[in-house]
């Protein structure tokens, strides 16, 4: 029997336990395949604790991973058995094996390997739609990246500065600004020892900036509002702090007119078309080298639970992957 990481309820990591599991069978329209790696993400974490409601009990939690097509049921045109595939945004990822709609695949090009695929999908299609298809960021703009040493943040900022755009980012600690640095940022604020709004006023002659990316959340979110331009876009995609509180719309007003959004990946790539337009801008830009796939971490399957500690922790930089 294949094995996987099952959760009975919400709690601490210790609630993840490793289990074996009967062997999946796909229904119509499904295939099953043999996982190769897998991606850990925040989400992950927010369905564990219960922030985020899990479909049912009992949970295999995880929304990417890559591997092989093993199986396919009924109706399947998309993918062949044999095919290596990826995906982003299915629970179930925490397992050996699994079972998911054949129409939320992709095919895996040469030159983008398994755990690559694996650490860049969910994070990599956040990066795609948050700059080009919500923001829509242009060459010459000054954009915020808070957590731009993080898994979304590593990626977006190579990607922004590829694109012309001069890219500031935020961090915590000394290490992160390095990486940062590495992963595109112009400028970057160490939240630890400076005040981001001071900083980004300083860095843009007092203008500010024309969008924040902001996946923090409680922490950060009303210095975001105080970093914009006139007309400018906070994009709330995450909130590893904490829920943002309720916001008096009037301060977007007050503030210079600005635009909030609280976008959900799913939204954009709701449609097989957008998500393989996603998937497939991503692994162009990859394979070219624009963007570089840091891998911070890699954890046995079994440990998932240590990696969920390291991940709230703030001790991971970059993608962690999973391995069966």
């Amino acid at each position: 029997m294949p094995n996987a990481i099952v959760l009975h309820e919400v709690g601490g990591p210790e609630k993840l336990q490793f289990e074996s599991i009967p062997e999946p069978v796909p229904g119509p329209g499904q295939v099953r395949i043999r996982q190769t790696a897998i991606g850990l993400n925040f989400i992950d974490v927010y369905l564990r604790t219960g922030l985020y409601k899990a479909p049912a009990f009992p949970f295999i939690p995880g929304q990417e991973g890559a591997g092989v097509v093993e199986a396919l049921g009924p109706g399947v045109a998309e993918v062949a058995v044999g095919d290596r595939v990826a995906y982003a945004g299915v629970n179930g990822a925490y397992a050996e094996v699994r079972v998911l709609p054949a129409d939320r695949l992709v095919h895996l090009p040469d030159g983008v390997d398994d755990r690559t695929a694996a650490a860049m999908m969910l994070k990599g299609m956040t990066a795609e739609y948050l700059l080009f298809r919500c923001a829509r960021v242009q060459a010459g703009d000054t954009i915020l990246f808070h957590a731009a040493a993080g898994g979304v943040g590593s990626i977006a900022c190579q990607w922004a500065r590829a694109l012309g755009v001069r890219v500031l980012g935020t961090v915590g600690g000394p290490a992160k600004v390095r990486r940062a640095k590495d992963n595109g940022c112009a400028e970057v604020i160490d939240t630890k020892s400076e005040d981001i709004v001071a900083r980004v006023k300083a860095l843009t002659g007092g203008a500010g900036v024309a969008a924040v990316f902001d996946s923090v959340g409680k922490d950060t979110f009303a210095a975001s509002l105080d970093c914009l331009r006139p007309r400018g876009m906070l994009v709330l995609f995450g909130q590893s702090s904490g829920v943002v509180p309720p916001l008096d719309l009037s301060q977007l007003a007050a503030k210079g007119s600005l635009f909030v959004t609280r976008p959900t990946m799913g939204h954009y790539v709701a449609t097989r078309p957008e998500l393989v337009a996603s998937a497939g801008r991503l692994c162009e830009v990859v394979s070219s080298g624009a963007v570089r796939i840091e891998i911070g971490r890699i954890y046995p399957l079994r440990d998932a639970a240590q990696a969920h500690r390291d991940l709230e922790a703030r001790q991971t930089t970059g993608s962690t992957v999973l391995l069966p």
